[in-house]
């Protein structure tokens, strides 16, 4: 199948990038990035050197003279909306990686991004890729909105004791670090190394826009609180939910067992993961215990924020969306040490 990307210089694309050349049903025949047209690929991104050798960025535009049948999104948000319109009047499925088709109601966009959604009558349209938790929805979808890292992990530690109703619609803090990856390529002062290294930060305290896609995708109110830590990827999540009764660790670990031993990507440890744990996979690492003295759930699940938390999420859907095998191009081994 003819696949093409868009944004395909950034974190998440050039991750992409590495992930297509596995799949054997994909071929990609077009990479864009307006910021570095004509620049080889294994120039910019020298670890895909010899996957991709020769091979030359192109413009966004460029796609609407292709061929390709599949397009993947990878760029920010208020950008993706302009292409994914035309795209989709031509027929062609969009897997879009950004912001712009993840929450359903355009105001509730508009309130959390500042930006205005050109392509309302598209929202009804998209299907949230968060394959296991809405893998009957995503089969044969032909536009899919990939969830954020954020939510994803917060959804994948939470949300079986949602579904199963074990908590609390509100008084819910959910505490994330996330590796340097996630802030993108564009270099700020934040991202220097000399206030980087050795450091770790709180930011979009009380207004991070994932706020509104994890209360939307588990239906519960949130204070969410992300940290920027030392490492280029990763991803850390504990989050803290308050039990409508009276539980225990074996219950909660035996729930997640029940949701997601038969899932392909998700781990269930008794141990609480580490951020490491799932580098350089797509896989997510879930764990769970029950404060009794207190009443709280303590929910944790780590996974790679640019794998399972962007681009191999990304493929995954289209697997699952196309009716392929769910794990084509996806590694379920991590990286260690």
């Amino acid at each position: 199948m003819r696949a093409a990307l868009l944004g395909a210089s950034g974190y998440a694309g050039s991750e992409l990038l590495r992930l297509i050349v596995t799949h054997p049903e994909l071929e990609l025949v077009l990479a864009t990035a307006d910021s570095v047209v004509g620049v080889q690929i294994g120039h910019h991104a020298p670890s895909l050197a010899r996957a991709y050798a020769g091979r030359l960025f192109d413009e966004h535009e460029r796609v609407f003279s292709t061929d390709a049948e599949v397009v993947f999104c990878a760029l920010p948000h208020g950008v993706s909306q302009r292409f994914v319109s035309r795209l989709r009047r031509e027929g062609r499925q969009v897997v879009d990686l950004g912001a712009d088709f993840r929450l359903r109601s355009a105001a509730e966009y508009e309130r959390w991004y500042q930006h205005e959604h050109t392509a309302i009558s598209l929202l009804s349209e998209a299907v949230y890729g968060l394959v296991e938790r809405h893998r009957s929805e995503i089969v044969g979808a032909q536009l899919l909105a990939i969830p954020g890292c954020y939510p994803t992990a917060t959804a994948l530690a939470l949300g079986p004791f949602c579904d199963a109703g074990w908590l609390h619609p509100s008084g819910h803090v959910v505490n994330a670090m996330s590796g340097t990856s996630g802030a993108g390529r564009a270099m700020s002062d934040r991202l220097h190394f000399s206030r980087m290294h050795a450091n770790a930060e709180a930011y979009g305290l009380l207004n991070h826009r994932h706020i509104a896609e994890i209360e939307q995708e588990l239906h519960l109110e949130i204070v969410f609180t992300p940290h920027l830590v030392p490492v280029s990827r990763g991803m850390l999540v504990t989050a803290y939910g308050t039990l409508r009764a009276g539980r225990t660790s074996d219950e909660a670990l035996a729930l997640l067992h029940e949701r997601y031993d038969a899932e392909p990507f998700i781990v269930v440890t008794d141990e609480p993961p580490s951020l490491k744990d799932a580098l350089g996979s797509n896989l997510c690492f879930v764990s769970a215990r029950v404060d009794e003295r207190t009443g709280w759930l303590v929910a944790m699940s780590s996974l790679d924020n640019l794998t399972k938390g962007a681009a191999g999420q990304a493929l995954q859907a289209l697997n699952v969306a196309r009716g392929w095998p769910e794990t084509w191009g996806l590694q379920n081994a991590g990286v260690a040490p």
